[in-house]
This record gives structure tokens, C-alpha cells and sequence, in this order.
């Protein structure tokens, strides 16, 4: 029987593993590949990864390092968590609104409550 480690980390810590799950999801979308597919590479159940996307604790370190190996195999921890991955920079910006021209006077009138 499984044991629910949550009450046993401090909320900081908690905090940082919901972090980390951040990053591993936004990898693996930067990436464009399915959950699935990335759960059998790294021979873990599709519910497995689920738990690592989402920071679960209770997972162990060897399931998400294969997970995270299994998408990308040059990234490390460190860089994940730092943000400097190209796929997480890559994702910010198709995902950051951009303006197709600037909004002229009239229509910011127009706006204007």
C-alpha cells in the first residue's frame, strides 16, 4: 500500500515539487510530445506521469529523471528548474500574446470606458 507523503514535507518543499511537475509538463508540451508516448519511453505508467506532472512528492527521483531523460535526454534538473531549457523558451513565446499592428487613436477612443 502506497503512503501519502504530503504531510510529512514542509510547504516549501511541497511548493518546489509543484514546481518542478510545472516544468516537466511545460518540457514535454515545448517538446510536442504526448503524455503517453513519453510515459512508455521512460517505462513508467501514463498514471505515474500524471503524478510527476502534477509534483506529486511521493513520487521517486528515479521515475522522474527517466521521465525527464526520456523527453529530453541533455537537459538536467538544474537547467529545468532554472528555466533555461530551449523547448521552455520556445513554449513561453508561441504562448505570450504578440500584437499584429499597433491600435490606432481612434479605436483606443473607442475603448475607452
Amino acid at each position: 500500500m502506497k503512503r501519502d507523503e504530503t504531510p510529512l514535507l514542509p510547504s516549501s518543499r511541497q511548493a518546489e515539487a509543484r514546481l518542478l511537475g510545472e516544468r516537466v509538463t511545460q518540457l514535454r508540451q515545448g517538446l510536442k510530445l504526448r503524455q503517453a508516448d513519453v510515459a512508455a519511453r521512460a517505462g513508467v505508467s501514463r498514471s505515474t506521469a500524471v503524478l510527476i506532472e502534477k509534483g506529486d512528492a511521493g513520487r521517486t527521483l528515479s521515475q522522474v529523471l527517466r521521465y525527464v531523460h526520456a523527453m529530453a535526454p541533455d537537459v538536467s534538473l538544474q537547467s529545468l528548474l532554472a528555466g533555461h531549457v530551449p523547448a521552455l523558451i520556445a513554449l513561453h513565446a508561441r504562448t505570450r500574446p504578440q500584437r499584429v499592428r499597433a491600435t490606432t487613436k481612434a479605436e483606443l477612443r473607442d475603448l475607452d470606458f
